[in-house]
């Protein structure tokens, strides 16, 4: 098998790592050579910065802590890839380090503006006749990503807002008044939280 390249893109998550820990173990488990990091997402790849996730995660405990640890363990980035046909520089520049790094499968951890990255690079790939498997895993927040039933990020942002809203009520009804309290929560314009 050839080696993997995965990154993480847009706002994180409590689980956005372990879902960069699951393609990691499964790649290797898969026979991969080596397993490469988009150090802040796309837009790093486009500056070169690569992590070689084979040093870094070189036990068992360093895989059983990075499920562990929230946020984004490789960095995130907000960069949208344009349109091929109206700039074609940022394809070419990156299934170039594609070849470089030997690159049979990219995995891209994010929501909806990821998947819109991986759909493009999926269908540039179609067009050069790359033979690179390009996947998107899902991590939202919203739960709103076309075709999946639900998100790793929805269910831990879910249980937050439930229990910091049932701490509001909680201090809320200690006095005599009545009170309206509004909370603004975190998501797009379609989420579900």
């Amino acid at each position: 098998m050839k080696n993997v390249l995965v990154g993480q893109s847009g706002g994180p998550t409590a689980v956005i790592n372990s879902s960069l820990a699951g393609v990691y173990e499964t790649a290797k488990a898969c026979g991969a050579e080596h397993v490469y990091g988009m150090q802040y997402g796309i837009a790093g790849v486009l500056e070169g910065k690569l992590v070689d996730l084979d040093a870094v995660l070189s036990d068992k405990m360093d895989i059983e802590l990075l499920k562990r640890t929230p946020s984004s363990f490789l960095g995130s980035c907000r960069y949208k890839l344009p349109q091929p046909d109206v700039d074609e520089a940022p394809f070419v520049q990156l299934f170039d380090l594609f070849k470089q790094y030997d690159i049979g499968a990219v995995f891209y951890i994010g929501g909806n503006d990821s998947m819109d990255t991986i759909s493009k690079l999926s269908a540039y790939g179609k067009t050069i006749g790359s033979e690179i498997r390009f996947i998107g895993v899902p991590k939202t927040i919203d739960n709103d990503l076309l075709l999946t039933d639900h998100t790793p990020g929805y269910g831990s942002a879910a249980k937050y807002i439930a229990t910091i809203l049932k701490e509001v009520i909680c201090d809320s009804s200690v006095y005599d008044l009545r009170s309206v309290t509004v909370a603004e929560i975190m998501g797009r314009h379609t989420g579900w939280l």
